[in-house]
């Protein structure tokens, strides 16, 4: 192994063209870490807020972006158990997965179920750790509730569409064509309401109200959730893709003991990243591996053509949207 590697590097902030092809020096594994070879890294919406320069990155994580990954285990700190050099993995990472090799903590990484490519393992920590906790987790979404969640047809979306449904809930989810709400209904909504036809309060008071909603819209969508809400229902926000400002009376959200929270995952601690992991272990690597789920996978890109990949995130797509990096099956 040379002393270098191949990387991705945001040379400033602004659109897709800041993206350029660097040489960095290879990391090394610290307490509790280990490095990977990187065979597939996913492309995420905080990839391109830090590439807006909206989103900094932790003062201990990697300038480079990237936040999940898939490869092979290389090397390992001190501290570690529980995976050996040479394990094929999908790992949660604190950034950089835009290289050849990238950092993360051993707690973080996921076995890929037997018989899943590499490639598709790498479509799955982000997302999937975003969607257990905050719809499992923080949501308490229970078999029989009714599930609303926004953007059904992205990485968020075909997720929580898929788990949502896998555990019993009832699935509806707004999307923007007849396209994006077939394949949501191929992965097990009930209901797809495409937003530019139908107002999905409409549709959600027709069918009893929402008892959670995972909403990455906000703006002018936080008064439309609360009204398509269930008294006692819970409102969770992971993104605001439409402003984070608005202005509404709370005395319904009172009246009717709603719960309104968000979170980002990117901020949390090690150790709670590693409860989220400990959960999916359990309760959705089983799923994985019998195929009841599986990640969507939209298109992938090489890693120099980086630039390419985040214009088709701005375009209208469905699924993850991966970078090949080694390319290692």
């Amino acid at each position: 192994m040379t002393d270098t590697m191949q990387a991705i590097e945001i040379s400033e902030p602004g659109g897709p063209e800041v993206l350029r092809p660097c040489s960095r020096p290879i990391p090394e594994p610290g307490h509790g870490e280990v490095l990977i070879r990187v065979a597939y890294a996913g492309i995420n919406g905080p990839d391109i807020h830090q590439r807006n320069g909206l989103y900094r990155a932790p003062a201990d994580a990697s300038d480079l972006p990237g936040l999940e990954a898939s490869g092979t285990i290389v090397a390992i700190g001190a501290g570690v158990s529980g995976v050996s050099t040479g394990d094929q993995v999908m790992a949660l990472l604190p950034g950089g997965g835009y290289a050849e090799y990238a950092i993360a903590p051993a707690l973080h990484c996921l076995p890929i179920p037997d018989g899943m490519t590499l490639e598709a393992a790498s479509g799955i920590p982000e997302t999937f750790f975003t969607v257990w906790s905050n719809v499992f987790m923080a949501g308490g979404l229970k078999a029989g509730q009714t599930f609303l969640v926004h953007g059904g047809a992205g990485g968020i979306g075909t997720t929580a569409v898929q788990l949502a449904a896998a555990f019993g809930a009832r699935v509806f989810t707004t999307v923007g064509s007849s396209e994006k709400a077939a394949l949501c209904q191929s992965l097990g909504a009930e209901r797809s309401i495409n937003y530019l036809q139908e107002d999905f309060v409409t549709v959600l008071k027709d069918a009893g109200r929402a008892d959670l909603i995972l909403d990455i819209v906000g703006g002018d969508y936080f008064p439309r959730n609360i009204k398509a809400l269930k008294d006692e229902g819970r409102l969770q926000f992971i993104a605001l893709q439409s402003g984070s400002k608005v202005e509404m009376r709370f005395g319904e959200v009172m009246l009717r003991r709603l719960t309104i929270s968000g979170t980002t995952l990117r901020p949390q601690s090690v150790n709670a990243k590693a409860a989220i992991a400990s959960e999916l272990k359990t309760h959705v690597l089983p799923l994985l591996a019998t195929g009841r789920i599986a990640p969507v996978i939209g298109q992938t890109f090489d890693l120099v053509d980086a630039e390419n990949a985040h214009r088709a995130m701005a375009e209208d797509h469905a699924g993850k949207i991966l970078l090949r990096v080694s390319g290692d099956t």
